[in-house]
């Protein structure tokens, strides 16, 4: 087995990736962030790429060759 962290994949699989974790965070915690984003006078859309971000980092990438 391989493990492998987010920098490690090629940029096509990065932005697949991050569209991915950005539609979860967005189901997970939308009404939340949009709540926060509206009391802290900050832009939705890039507290959610942030939020897609580091939601990333928490996982661990497994291949098996």
């Amino acid at each position: 087995m391989i493990y492998l962290n987010y920098n490690n994949l090629d940029d096509e699989t990065q932005q697949r990736l991050f569209l991915i974790s950005k539609e979860e965070v967005e189901n997970k915690f939308g009404e939340q962030l949009k709540n926060y984003a509206r009391e802290h006078y900050m832009k939705y859309e890039t507290l959610l790429e942030e939020e897609a971000i580091r939601n990333l980092y928490n996982f661990k990438y497994v291949f098996n060759i």
